[in-house]
């Protein structure tokens, strides 16, 4: 491991030992972050893998309903049916904060053009229950549409949270770590060295003087 490039200095020691140790702590803390998102991001994936799937068996019943409906209903009759909604659906995004990540959090914001509040736009006369049970379908997954476009952008994010994270303490490990380490050690030496030299030469100068007295 290459070691920094530094005077051999006991100021420069006692700097580097203070960045090791530093670095370190730095290391334990991240490595706990890297945990506990890790922990977290799988409890996300489970539950994500489980709304898509709910979500998915919703929509295909829905889809069946809008199949059967069409089957005894013609296409004019059942597009002026659908054509003229009676709500308007918007999205109210906000953030919150998950181990220093934030995600979306998101709700519906709901503007209804009757007075009833009925989620059907159209009479009874000319259009058939498969199509109320479409409606009704699509209208109870949309909640759950939303929860899942919420977790799944979630995901993402706490992904990209784990490699920062994931790419720092490894950073750490192998890089910043072992250098100081390597360097402190050839300051060390290098100042034990000079100390032993300092050392010889105070006893030759001892010596010298003894042979002259």
């Amino acid at each position: 491991m290459a070691k920094l490039n530094v005077n051999p200095t006991r100021m420069e020691l006692t700097k580097l030992k203070i960045r090791l140790r530093t670095a370190v702590r730095g290391h334990k803390l991240l490595k706990d972050k890297q945990d506990e998102l890790m922990r977290q991001f799988i409890e996300m994936i489970k539950l994500n893998k489980k709304l898509r799937e709910e979500v998915e068996i919703k929509l295909q019943n829905s889809f069946k309903d809008f199949l059967l409906a069409r089957g005894v209903m013609s296409d004019e009759m059942l597009e002026n049916a659908i054509s003229c909604p009676n709500e308007e659906i918007g999205v109210d995004i906000k953030k919150k904060n998950i181990m220093s990540v934030h995600v979306p959090k998101m709700d519906f914001v709901r503007n209804s053009a009757t007075k009833t509040g009925s989620i059907y736009p159209y009479g009874y006369a000319q259009t058939s229950a498969d199509l109320d049970d479409a409606i009704d379908g699509l209208n109870n997954t949309l909640s759950n549409l939303l929860e899942l476009a919420e977790v799944e952008k979630a995901c993402q994010l706490m992904a990209d949270e784990v490699e920062k994270t994931r790419r720092r303490v490894n950073a750490l490990e192998y890089m910043t770590i072992p250098q100081l380490k390597e360097t402190i050690r050839f300051i060390q030496m290098k100042l034990d060295e000079n100390e032993r030299g300092s050392i010889t030469r105070l006893m030759k100068v001892k010596d010298m003087m003894a042979a002259k007295n």
